[in-house]
């Protein structure tokens, strides 16, 4: 039997030492390749970084990621270090690299190029057998030429994760740790290997509406969006969604997070999140723009019935006998689902996934793209 397991613990000690004594023996016996440290963003990271790599073997490799929020079975958290410990039968290669705000298409190949090599593969022979976690600083707002370089000599490599986030929404530093290395302004990616079963999903709560709109003017330095349709983005925008335009701010009830744009890709949507309005009528993306591209107008659906299909019956139908999943959550749901007395319900969701850890991210990886208002998560199953 071919199998990937993972086991988490939580604490919500504030004392580093005493945290990473308490969630380290909580995993008992087991035994991972890599423990992910999940720490809530307010912490000192650089401590609870230290005290997890005093305590494990020198074997195990740790990634730690200041978070907005932590997941485990027991639903989302806050203010409480979260352990995910990763093992059975895979292999693990960890590279890393910093200079993100400098050159992000080479920090992201410098990384892949090290991961690859402990994984003793070139980058363009990683095969189906193999996938990725990526992690960055997220609010350097880089993920998407980060991507260019780690998928630079294999494009066809499925990679997963999120931004490092922290507790202010929009705002702060992400910190990544390696192995007694704490960093900003930089990225991981975490190679694996295994003959188990395994899938890159994705999960969010829009729906099509089945209207499409077209960039015609954008400012690409800013990722401002000047025109759609051939008109002033604010006012076209508020027009397509039926809201006065000063109702487009994130605090009204009508706000932008009821609303999206996505890239369709295949039977996939690929959200592409609208962050703000200007008071010159332009709207902020936060994502890479260009002119004459042709988006979905999305829709809120139900967000905690479609969450609960995805872990309950898309999970175990596309994964057979899952048995281990790592979550990056957008850092919007969990706003959202806070603003709309939903939170709970969210929560509660995640006792129906497999075996889990997780965190709130700061815009998330999904196969090469930089998505938004979207779970994205890795699931492994077992092979008989």
């Amino acid at each position: 039997m071919v199998q990937v397991r993972v086991q988490s613990a939580r604490s919500t000690n504030t004392s580093p030492d005493a945290a990473a004594e308490e969630v380290l023996g909580a995993l008992g016996s087991f035994s991972p390749k890599v423990l992910f440290g999940f720490v809530p963003g307010p912490f000192d990271q650089r401590a609870f970084h230290t005290a997890l790599r005093a305590r494990l073997p020198k074997e195990t490799r740790l990634i730690t990621s200041s978070t907005g929020g932590e997941i485990t079975n027991e639903g989302l958290h806050s203010e409480g270090l979260v352990v995910t410990g990763l093992g059975g039968d895979i292999e693990i290669g960890v590279g890393w690299a910093t200079g993100l705000s400098k050159d992000a298409a080479k920090a992201g190949s410098t990384a892949m190029e090290s991961a690859a090599r402990e994984l003793g593969e070139r980058v363009s022979n990683l095969d189906r057998r193999c996938g990725a976690i990526v992690l960055d600083d997220g609010f350097k707002m880089k993920k998407e030429e980060m991507l260019l370089g780690v998928l630079e000599r294999n494009q066809g490599l499925v990679v997963v994760g999120g931004g490092a986030s922290g507790y202010e929404f929009m705002r702060g530093t992400g910190y990544i740790g390696v192995d007694g290395e704490v960093f900003s302004d930089g990225c991981v990616v975490m190679l694996f290997r295994t003959n188990a079963p395994w899938q890159a999903m994705r999960s969010h709560w829009f729906e099509p509406t089945g209207q499409r709109t077209r960039l015609t003017k954008v400012d690409l330095a800013t990722r401002r969006i000047i025109e759609l349709d051939g008109k002033p983005a604010g006012p076209r925008w508020a027009e397509i969604v039926g809201v006065p335009p000063e109702h487009l701010t994130l605090a009204h009830p009508d706000q932008l997070l009821r609303w999206a744009l996505a890239m369709r890709v295949g039977r996939e949507y690929f959200l592409r999140a609208i962050g703000k309005s200007f008071t010159d009528d332009s709207l902020e993306s936060m994502n890479m723009v260009q002119e004459d591209l042709d988006l979905e107008v999305m829709r809120l659906g139900n967000m905690i019935e479609s969450t609960r299909r995805f872990l309950s019956e898309e999970v175990p139908r596309r994964v057979p006998n899952p048995t281990a999943a790592m979550f990056f959550d957008c850092g919007a749901r969990k706003l959202f689902a806070t603003m709309t007395g939903k939170l709970g319900d969210l929560s509660d969701a995640f006792k129906l996934a497999p075996p889990c850890g997780g965190m709130t991210v700061h815009f998330e990886t999904y196969c090469g793209f930089m998505v938004n208002s979207t779970l994205t998560s890795l699931v492994f199953g077992t092979h008989q």
